[in-house]
């Protein structure tokens, strides 16, 4: 099983930025799905968080900016970032609890990360 990331990149602050995420591999099902984030010098922290029925959860710090939305058939999560502000640059990671066929339920699976630099 593998989570591939991608749409980070540099953009300006009040910009907007969608990151992907897709999960492939010998699935059975997946539970939750989300995005962390670690800035430099900084722990690695929650950012959003879906649940395979789609309720959702959001640190206090990007409520009303970051949107997480899923897709059960194509095994995606996707983050919808608006209003970026320099405080939100950050390596961000894909998260997933994962049913791997041939294992018991359920494991966390990580992205590779993708950066998001907001800067003038």
């Amino acid at each position: 099983v593998q989570l591939q990331a991608s749409g980070g990149g540099l953009v300006q602050p009040g910009g907007s930025l969608r990151l992907s995420c897709a999960a492939s591999g010998s699935i059975v099902s997946i539970d939750d799905m989300g995005w962390y984030r670690q800035a430099p010098g900084k722990q690695r922290e929650s950012v959003a968080s879906i649940t395979r029925g789609g309720s959702t959860n959001y640190a206090d710090s990007v409520k009303g900016r970051f949107t997480v939305s899923r897709d059960n058939a194509e095994n995606t999560v996707t983050l919808q970032i608006h209003s970026l502000k320099p405080e939100d640059t950050a390596v961000y990671y894909c998260n997933a609890r994962i049913w791997e066929r041939g294992r018991f339920p359920y494991h966390d699976y990580w992205g590779q990360g993708t950066l998001v630099t907001v800067s003038s």
